[in-house]
């Protein structure tokens, strides 16, 4: 079972499954070891590390101080916050697998009309603005349907369109939390458009760099920096869209502590709609194979940018996002408190913590078991999710299928 516990409340022999907040942080290359060394308990209480995960199956436990807590705790905790912050519109959704298979196709021909679009800023050709709204239309209808096909779907890019196909992940998760955030259908389309142009500054970047597999130099991460500044002066000079799609694609990397670049805003001065960019921007960002990093696995990704949000996002903002995706997004690989291993297939807007899990390992027996489909909120007290469970420590290699249905 894995527990959070302060720093303070560390010792030797406790088994280190991750350090929480920024890895620049502390002193390890390794986040999953046995602390046995008293040079290393040292190094870690004289980091900037606050908060660290233990897996007390592997090494000794916490005890019962009031600091730990387990990971069912802390995802208790959030869905409390999480409900507190509003129910979304509501609206007449169709199941996943209704729509998993248009969704697909959609991101298919979204992909392209992306690539077109960005081909056609780089050659500083005019884009095609009502095709590029008529994309959002569609993208939005498939969202209002259902919400979690498409935005999983975006998150299944490989690297090497990681590029375009994030424009399109970003633009769908904007427009499922303008609706979380119950703003009008205006709004929401105009949400998804800048999701969409927000990352039009890229252009200017040169691919070795973009694409570039290894850590970047200063003067290249210079030049990443100024894509949102690119991309603005692109969409100024040359388009008419409104202060709402400029304002994201100039300042959907600005952090509520200041910072961010590129203009350090802080707190107030950060627009709801570039708060609502920087969420679903890192989100896709983290969960993507990049060609120098795999994606994090969802459940592990919110988790991480929960531990994030106080300096990195606006809480109210990423409070509705979480609402959104779910504290476990469908396709995260969870484990039940029968023993059995489930990967998430469907949320349930009414309790986060209870969504449609589909079942098809023994964690026991080390052995696949017949595949089934269980509401978690229908089994209350009978089965829960007890935790997370990492697909490449299984060696599953074919889990998205399992939810996606799409060889």
């Amino acid at each position: 079972m894995l527990k959070r516990i302060a720093v303070k409340d560390i010792k030797l022999g406790m088994f280190i499954c991750e350090f929480c907040g920024s890895w620049m942080e502390h002193p390890f290359w390794k986040t999953r070891f046995l602390l046995d060394d008293e040079k290393d308990l040292l190094a870690i209480q004289a980091s900037g590390i606050k908060e660290l995960w233990i897996d007390v199956s592997q090494g000794i436990d916490a005890g019962t101080s009031a600091a730990a807590k387990t990971e069912a705790e802390v995802a208790q905790e959030a869905e409390a916050l999480l409900l507190e912050a509003g129910n979304a519109v509501a609206t007449e959704k169709v199941s996943l697998d209704d729509e998993i298979r248009t969704a697909a196709k959609l991101c298919a021909k979204a992909k392209e009309a992306v690539i077109e679009m960005f081909s056609d800023a780089r050659m500083g050709k005019a884009i095609k603005v009502e095709q590029a709204r008529a994309l959002v239309e569609e993208i939005s209808s498939s969202v209002l349907r259902q919400p979690h096909a498409l935005i999983s779907l975006a998150r299944l890019k490989n690297a090497d369109e990681y590029t375009y196909m994030h424009s399109v992940a970003v633009c769908a998760l904007m427009i499922a939390l303008a609706r979380q955030l119950a703003l009008d259908e205006e709004m929401v389309r105009e949400a998804g458009f800048a999701g969409l142009l927000h990352d039009l500054g890229k252009v200017g970047i040169p691919n070795k760099v973009l694409n570039k597999p290894g850590k970047l130099t200063d003067s290249e991460f210079s030049v990443v920096k100024s894509h949102p500044e690119v991309g603005a002066r692109i969409l100024m000079e040359n388009y008419d869209v409104s202060p709402l799609v400029l304002d994201v694609c100039l300042h959907h990397h600005e952090k509520v502590d200041g910072t961010g670049y590129p203009h350090g805003l802080k707190g107030e001065n950060i627009s709801l709609f570039a708060k609502m960019g920087a969420v679903c921007d890192v989100y896709d960002a983290i969960t993507s194979n990049r060609p120098y990093k795999k994606g994090w696995a969802p459940a592990d990704s919110i988790r991480k940018m929960a531990e994030w949000s106080k300096g990195h996002f606006d809480e109210a903002v990423f409070q509705a996002f979480v609402k959104t995706v779910g504290i476990y997004p469908t396709g995260s690989l969870v484990r039940l408190e029968s023993g059995r291993l489930a990967v998430v297939v469907e949320q349930n807007e009414n309790s986060l913590l209870n969504p449609k899990v589909k079942i098809f390992f023994s964690a026991k027996t080390k052995m696949p078991i017949l595949q089934e489909t269980l509401d978690l909120a229908a089994l209350k007290g009978k089965d829960k999710i007890i935790g997370r469970e990492s697909p490449d420590e299984w060696g599953f290699k074919n889990l998205d299928m399992l939810w996606s249905g799409l060889g």
